[in-house]
């Protein structure tokens, strides 16, 4: 009876000690939650749907009375861009001060008129100048207008070296950043990327037709 009493007074003493070490061993783990850590290049460069300034840049000598038939061609597709992904005001913009002003006030004037060529509403135009230097490169017109557009941040950030951390086996902070540039500028309509498109209503009469034409083949096997 004594022995038996002895055994178990040990047994209950080595499984306190045994509680007690898993106890401790549980209070010096550190816990690493990897999944906080952005690794994914989707995340690091997001394509953000917003509000952008889409402007046309068109040079302007001082000895220039008409627009090159390469200008007028950057004006008609600039004018089609807005008119597919814009509704507001489209602004020319032209140099005051600088040495080509007196031509690039008559080359406005020929923007404006091929703007409105291309349907563009003549009280959505307008014309304000802007303080260039009387010195320097030639200063520009600028045709402008607001439209949402999808971005990404700029590419070329190297905030680490890539040799000194590679270690860790994580994308680079440039990583899919050139991927994401090209893929929100080739994106014809930004609202792509919030939502899908609605499905457009059946053509009946060519559904009616591929049918019989279906058939006609069918028959003739």
């Amino acid at each position: 009876m004594t022995t038996t009493r002895h055994l178990s007074t040990a047994a209950r003493f080595a499984s306190a000690a045994v509680l007690a070490g898993l106890l401790s061993a549980c209070a010096n783990v550190h816990h690493v939650e990897v999944g906080s850590v952005p690794d994914d290049y989707r995340t690091n460069h997001p394509i953000i749907v917003s509000e952008q300034e889409q402007t046309l840049d068109i040079p302007v000598a001082s000895g220039d009375r008409e627009l090159t038939i390469a200008s007028r061609g950057a004006v008609r597709g600039h004018a089609q861009r807005y008119k597919a992904s814009a509704s507001g005001s489209v602004r020319i913009m032209t140099p005051a001060g600088s040495m080509n002003s007196g031509a690039a006030s008559i080359l406005a004037q020929q923007v404006r008129e091929e703007l409105v060529k291309q349907g563009i509403p003549q009280g959505r135009i307008l014309t304000t100048p802007y303080h260039a230097s009387a010195s320097g490169d030639a200063a520009p017109i600028r045709v402008s207008y607001f439209a949402i557009d999808a971005t990404t941040g700029e590419c070329g950030r190297w905030p680490e070296d890539m040799l000194a951390n590679g270690n860790e086996n994580k994308h680079y902070a440039n990583f899919g950043c050139a991927s994401q540039n090209n893929l929100a500028a080739m994106v014809a309509d930004p609202m792509d990327l919030i939502a899908p498109r609605g499905s457009t209503p059946i053509d009946a009469g060519r559904r009616e037709q591929v049918l019989r034409d279906y058939q006609s083949e069918g028959a003739g096997l």
